[in-house]
C-alpha cells in the first residue's frame, strides 16, 4: 500500500494549476487512501460519460475497480487525480504497455493513457492540465509515447489530444479512434502550454480585479481598522456591483441593516446572493475559518489585508503556508497576506479595495504591481500629484499566491494597460518573469525597481538571490527598463504613458534658458544620447514662441525627442496655461515625436501639462504612428499628456530609457528559435552537473 507519508510516493508531482476559467486545483498522486473519493467521483460522472470512459455501460466501479486504480507502482502504472476541497473532480492515468499493446514485462517506452473529468467541471481544461502534468511524469518515467483508444463520437476527449501540440499519428481501428502521440516536447506543444497557461492565470486575476460583487470581512461597527476603511474606499470609489460588509459581532436580528451605509451580515453564509471577491481584515488566528466560510459559500477570489503572516517570524511562514493550502483547497485566488489591496478604475467596475489614505481612482494608461504598501502609497501619490492615472494596481503584501508573474499575464492582453510599472523586492521564479516580461515587453514597456537588492527584502516570499550583474542582465535582455528608485519609475513610466517612443537617440534641446540648455545638453551625453545644440529662446520667449520653436523641433528630420526647458520670466498662472496649451497644440500639429519638459520654479506648469490631452483637439487628425522596429503603435502616440520634470537629469534618464527601450523593440522584431540537436549526451551531463553541485555542496569552487 503506497499512502501521501509513504517514502515511495513521489511528492515532487504534487501541483497547483490554474485552470481555464481562473479557479484552481490541486494535481496529485492517486494513493490507496482514495478509494472513496474515487467511489464518489465516479458515483457523480454521466452515464454517458462513463461510457465514453469504458465503451460500454459501466454503472459502478466494482472492487477490483477500485483496487487497480488506487494501486500504483508510479513507474509503469500511475494515476493523477485533480481535486478541489480534497475531492477528485478529474483523473488520469496510464499504463506501460510493451510492442503488442500488452502490459509489457520489460521495460518499454510507451504507455496507455486514458482520463474521466465529472460532468460538472468539463470545459475548464481539466483535461488540458492532467494531461501536460502525466506527460511529464511519463518522460520522468522512460515513457516516449502515448496510446490513446477514443470513441469517434467522443469528440471533447479527441480535441484534447489533438490540441496538445504533441507530434501524433491517428487511426480508425475496430469503430475507435486510436491516437499515438510523442511526448517529446515541440515548439507547438510548448506554444500550446504557455497559451493555456497565459489565457488561465490571466482570467484568474480578472476575476479578481473585475468582481460583481464584494463582501469585506472584519468591517468594524466603530469605524476603526483596515476592514473599515477598505468598506469605506469600496463605497466611495463607487463600485458598480453588489457590495456588502461582515461583522461577527453584530446581534442576531440585525442582519441586513447597514454598517457605513453598506448592507451588513453577521456571517457571510447570510447573504442571500453570490460574493465573488472577499476582502479579510480579520486577525490572523481567525483567517482560517473566514477563508472556510468563503469556500463554502462559493467566492472565487481573496484579498487578505491581515498581517501576522510570513512577514513576522517562522510561526507566521508556517501560518502562510498553510493559508496558501486552505484557499487552494477551495480553488480560489489569494492576493496577500498583509496586502495594501487593488484597485481596477474600468469604468464598468470601479473597484478601490485599497487601503490608500486618498481617493486613488483617476484612470490611466499605467498598470501598476508592487510588493509593499508603502511604496505603494507612495507609487499612487507621485503619478496622482503629477496627472497620470491608473488602469489598475495590485500591492501584494507577502505574495503567497498571485505574483507579478500573474499580473504581467493579465497585463499582456488587457487593452486599457499601456504601460507596466511594478516595484519587486524578490524574483520568486526568475525564469518565468523574464519570459514572460520579454513576451509583454514586445507590445508594451515594462518598468521595474528592485528593492532589497543588497539587504534581504522586506516580504517573505522565498526567491531566488541572484548576483546583482546576473538580474541586470536577464533583465535587460527581457527588454525590461531596470531602474535603481521609484523616483525613477514614475518619471520613466509618465513619459511611457504619454509619448510615443523616439525612433532614435537624437535629442533636440530648446527653451528660454541657456543655462538649463546646457545642463540638459550634458545629461544626454551622459545618457549616451546625441543632443543638438540648445536653442536658446532666451527669457523674454512667450508661449507663441515656444510653440513655433517645438513644431520645428518636431518637424525636423534631425532629431527623435526634444527636451523642452522653462524658467519663470513672470510669476502668473496664467503664463503656465498659456505655455502648456502651446506644447500641447504644437505636439497635436506634428505628432510621432516623444517630449518632454524640464521646468524650475513652475510648479503650475505641472499642473497645468498635466490636464486631459482630450481638453485640446489637434488641428487636424494626426496620422498613424509606427513603433520602430513594427508592431502596433503606441495607444497614445501623439495625443497623450506632456511629462514635467523638475530637474534635466529626470526629463533626459525618462528620454534615454524610452530610447533604449525602442532600440530594443527593434532588435527584436523577430525572435530566433531554440537549435535542436540530436548528438547531446543527457547522461554524461547529468553526471557531470552531478559532480559540480556535490563540489559545491561541500564548499569547493565548481570547475569545469
Amino acid at each position: 500500500m503506497t499512502t501521501a507519508s509513504d517514502p515511495s510516493y513521489p511528492a515532487h508531482w504534487e501541483a497547483d494549476v490554474v485552470l481555464r476559467d481562473g479557479g484552481t486545483a490541486r494535481i496529485r498522486p492517486i494513493t490507496t487512501e482514495d478509494a472513496g473519493r474515487l467511489v464518489s467521483f465516479y458515483e457523480q460522472v454521466s452515464d454517458e460519460s462513463k461510457y465514453y470512459r469504458f465503451f460500454a455501460p459501466y454503472p459502478r466501479l466494482s472492487d477490483r475497480d477500485v483496487r487497480r486504480f488506487t494501486h500504483h507502482d508510479y513507474v509503469d502504472r500511475v494515476g493523477l487525480a485533480a481535486t478541489i476541497g480534497g475531492e477528485f473532480i478529474g483523473t488520469v492515468r496510464f499504463d506501460r504497455i510493451g510492442p503488442d499493446g500488452r502490459p509489457a514485462s520489460a521495460p518499454a517506452d510507451e504507455a496507455e493513457v486514458a482520463f474521466l473529468v465529472q460532468d460538472a467541471h468539463q470545459g475548464r481544461g481539466v483535461a488540458s492540465a492532467l494531461l501536460e502534468h502525466i506527460g511529464a511524469v511519463a518522460r520522468e518515467r522512460g515513457i516516449r509515447r502515448f496510446a490513446a483508444e477514443v470513441l469517434p463520437a467522443n469528440t471533447r476527449m479527441i480535441k484534447v489530444f489533438t490540441d496538445v501540440g504533441y507530434q501524433q499519428k491517428r487511426s480508425f481501428e475496430d469503430g475507435s479512434v486510436h491516437l499515438t502521440l510523442d511526448l517529446e516536447p515541440t515548439a507547438e506543444s510548448l506554444a500550446v502550454q504557455r497559451a493555456r497557461e497565459q489565457r488561465a492565470e490571466a482570467r484568474s486575476v480578472q476575476r479578481l480585479l473585475a468582481p460583481g460583487s464584494v463582501a469585506v470581512i472584519g468591517a468594524s461597527r466603530s469605524g476603526a481598522g483596515v476592514g473599515a476603511t477598505a468598506l469605506r474606499n469600496l463605497r466611495d470609489g463607487g463600485f458598480r456591483g453588489h457590495l456588502y460588509a461582515v461583522n461577527e459581532a453584530r446581534a442576531p436580528g440585525m442582519e441586513g441593516d447597514l454598517l457605513e451605509g453598506v448592507r451588513a451580515y453577521r456571517a457571510l453564509a447570510d447573504v442571500g446572493a453570490p460574493v465573488d471577491l472577499a476582502v479579510i481584515a480579520v486577525p490572523a488566528d481567525r483567517v482560517p475559518d473566514a477563508v472556510a466560510a468563503c469556500g463554502e459559500h462559493g467566492v472565487q477570489g481573496l484579498v487578505v489585508l491581515s498581517a501576522g503572516y510570513g512577514e513576522s517570524g517562522p510561526a507566521g511562514l508556517a501560518r502562510q503556508r498553510e493559508l496558501v493550502r486552505q484557499v487552494r483547497s477551495y480553488g480560489m485566488r489569494l492576493i496577500g497576506p498583509n496586502a495594501f489591496g487593488v484597485i481596477n478604475t474600468a469604468p464598468e467596475v470601479e473597484l478601490n479595495a485599497c487601503l490608500a489614505p486618498a481617493p486613488a481612482s483617476a484612470r490611466g494608461p499605467i498598470g501598476l504591481f508592487t510588493q509593499s504598501g508603502a511604496i505603494g502609497i507612495a507609487l499612487l501619490s507621485a503619478l496622482l500629484r503629477r496627472g497620470e492615472g491608473l488602469s489598475s494596481f495590485v500591492s501584494a503584501g507577502n505574495r503567497a499566491d498571485v505574483s507579478g508573474n500573474d499580473i504581467l499575464q493579465y497585463w499582456y492582453e488587457d487593452e486599457a494597460t499601456d504601460v507596466a510599472l511594478m516595484y519587486l523586492e524578490t524574483l520568486g521564479n526568475p525564469r518565468k518573469f523574464t519570459r514572460l516580461a520579454r513576451r509583454t515587453a514586445a507590445v508594451k514597456p515594462v518598468v521595474v525597481a528592485l528593492g532589497g537588492r543588497h539587504t534581504p527584502a522586506g516580504h517573505v516570499v522565498p526567491g531566488t538571490r541572484l548576483p546583482e550583474a546576473t538580474v541586470s542582465e536577464l533583465l535587460r535582455q527581457a527588454g525590461v527598463i531596470r531602474v535603481d528608485t521609484v523616483t525613477e519609475l514614475v518619471d520613466v513610466g509618465l513619459l511611457l504613458a504619454g509619448q510615443p517612443l523616439p525612433a532614435g537617440p537624437r535629442v533636440a534641446i530648446l527653451g528660454n534658458s541657456e543655462s538649463l540648455g546646457v545642463l540638459t545638453y550634458d545629461a544626454c551625453l551622459t545618457e549616451g544620447l546625441r543632443p543638438l545644440p540648445p536653442l536658446d529662446l532666451t527669457t523674454a520667449a512667450g508661449p507663441a514662441d515656444f510653440r513655433a520653436a517645438l513644431r520645428a523641433a518636431l518637424a525636423s528630420g534631425d532629431c527623435d525627442a526634444v527636451v523642452v526647458t522653462a524658467i519663470p520670466s513672470v510669476s502668473d498662472r496664467r503664463l503656465a496655461d498659456d505655455l502648456a496649451q502651446a506644447l500641447r497644440e504644437a505636439v497635436a500639429e506634428v505628432p510621432g515625436k516623444p517630449v518632454a519638459v524640464v521646468h524650475v520654479e513652475l510648479g503650475d506648469l505641472v499642473e497645468a501639462l498635466a490636464a486631459a490631452a482630450g481638453d485640446t483637439p489637434p488641428a487636424s487628425p494626426p496620422p498613424p504612428a509606427e513603433v520602430p522596429g513594427g508592431g502596433p503603435a503606441h495607444p497614445l502616440d501623439g495625443a497623450g499628456r506632456i511629462p514635467a520634470y523638475p530637474a534635466a537629469e529626470r526629463a533626459v534618464k525618462a528620454v534615454a530609457e524610452a530610447v533604449r527601450y525602442a532600440r530594443w523593440r527593434r532588435d527584436n522584431a523577430e525572435t530566433g528559435q531554440v537549435p535542436e540537436y540530436e548528438d547531446i549526451d543527457e547522461a554524461g551531463a547529468a553526471a557531470q552537473l552531478a559532480t559540480l553541485l556535490t563540489g559545491v555542496e561541500e564548499g569547493a569552487a565548481p570547475t569545469l
